[in-house]
């Protein structure tokens, strides 16, 4: 818990932003007190006003920006402070993609104890607005009340839209997102807009009832959409009614699904998926290869930066065509199947099952037969039996969640002693704790960030390790 804030010292004068830290806050010093403020860009001189206090740090938010810093803008989105993504809108993308480097340098010299000074530059996305390929919101009957809007007794609090940080039951409605191409925005307004006008009742967080419950929303490279409606308690007819609206007034629409979901949290994977209309899929494409993405499917966000990652993924590995690969955490086997062309054999594990099945259907979908997948835990498949089975990996692969990899598969890929070791990483803390148990083995011999989340603090990055000689 933080210390109460006496009022005569709620507020520092003329503070100097510094850095900034990984969750987006600016980042100040002052009397030996760290001060992390909300929406401050290195180089603002800012009055600060505390809000929570501990004993090494606080954490304030700006009561006026007395200097503004050369890479602060205005952010382009209205949304933009409340409903807590793109939190870096108010800084220059060039200055983003600088903030987000650093960070990785850091990240990787202090944790992991890696030389970084060969550090290549981090690679830009092309498209910094509407990139994401996915996106889900949510239906609330407690909409979020911003300073700006004005209520009068019996206006509904219906909402669509997503949920405001740090309260899982209040959703702001959304006008318009910058993250997701058209027709992303006319849907959900269309949808919104017809289940108010048609009396449909929208979810309660709290008590759990109400019709409508989720939105989502996927888009693709190839030009195809996918829409998912999730009811929780609909009334007789009110499904096919909102499903016969949304096929009518977005013909465009591929795939047409819904999904009747009565338990206590919002996942999908343990659901049943009904076919409205169209089929149960959408593809995405890269390179001529086509990838089946389903209702449950995982996909990179960002299609096109996906391609250019898997890209720096396939040159790091430098596959000649003679080896065996293995891809660890592989998902939909996206990667495994954009390098199976250039290696002997690639073997696939992940945790989801459903993903693994996903994995084999884009190999057989693409007449790819040098694969194989295999589903569970890591640390438990990859054993020295399963290597022994398989034969030890030329080439290793590894693209883990962001907590990183198990203690139990770092060991492992210690003692299968592979030529080569490609880390893809969302965390480059984690990857960096990592990194410091596989150096005792192997070179760091390439580090390339990745941005496929602009706006966000989120980086990926990718490290080409080797094993000494």
């Amino acid at each position: 818990m933080g210390r109460r804030i006496p009022q005569d010292k709620k507020f520092i004068s003329n503070v100097e932003v510094i850095d900034i830290a990984e969750e987006g806050k600016g980042v100040a010093k002052h009397d030996n007190l760290v001060l992390f403020i909300e929406r401050a860009v290195p180089g603002d001189i800012v009055d600060v006003e505390l809000m929570r206090k501990k004993k090494n740090f606080a954490e304030g938010k700006i009561a006026e920006v007395k200097v503004a810093s050369e890479y602060r803008i205005d952010p382009f989105c209205a949304h933009f402070g409340v409903c807590g993504g793109c939190k870096w809108q108010h800084m220059t993308y060039d200055s983003q993609l600088k903030f987000k480097e650093q960070y990785v340098g850091n990240a990787l010299s202090r944790i992991g104890k890696v030389d970084v000074s060969s550090m290549e530059p981090i690679l830009g996305s092309a498209q910094t607005e509407y990139y994401r390929n996915k996106l889900e919101y949510t239906f609330s009957n407690k909409r979020w009340l911003t300073s700006l809007d004005e209520v009068e007794p019996g206006d509904s609090m219906d909402a669509l839209g997503f949920h405001v940080p740090g309260r899982f039951d209040k959703i702001l409605t959304i006008d318009h997102c910058f993250l997701q191409q058209a027709p992303s925005n006319d849907i959900r307004n269309s949808i919104f807009d017809y289940a108010k006008e048609n009396f449909m009742s929208f979810y309660d967080l709290r008590d759990h009832e109400g019709a409508l419950r989720n939105l989502i929303i996927r888009t693709s490279s190839t030009g195809e959409l996918m829409v998912i409606v999730v009811f929780a308690y609909p009334e007789e007819g009110q499904v096919d009614l909102l499903m016969s609206y949304i096929k009518d007034k977005f013909p465009e629409i591929t795939s047409l699904l819904y999904i009747i979901n009565q338990k206590r949290n919002d996942t999908i994977f343990d659901q049943d998926i009904h076919v409205y209309a169209g089929r149960d899929f959408i593809y995405e494409e890269m390179e001529g290869l086509k990838f089946k993405v389903g209702p449950k499917s995982f996909y990179q966000t960002n299609s096109k930066q996906a391609y250019e990652l898997y890209k720096i993924t396939r040159e790091f590995a430098d596959l000649k065509g003679d080896e065996l690969v293995y891809d660890l955490y592989t998902g939909a086997g996206t990667i495994a199947n954009f390098v199976a062309r250039s290696a002997r054999e690639v073997i696939g594990v992940e945790y989801v099952p459903t993903a693994i099945e996903d994995a084999k259907i884009n190999s057989q979908t693409n007449n790819i037969h040098n694969t194989k997948f295999y589903a569970g835990d890591m640390k438990d498949v990859l054993t020295a039996d399963f290597i022994q089975e398989h034969g030890k990996p030329d080439v290793v692969i590894t693209d883990p969640p962001r907590a990183g990899m198990h203690p139990d598969v770092v060991q492992r890929i210690l003692e299968m002693e592979s030529d080569k070791v490609v880390y893809v990483s969302c965390n480059a803390a984690t990857q960096a704790r990592d990194l410091e148990s596989l150096t005792t083995k192997y070179e760091v011999v390439r580090i390339k960030p990745v941005d496929m989340f602009p706006h966000t603090q989120h980086v990926e990055n990718v490290v080409l390790l080797k094993l000494k000689k």
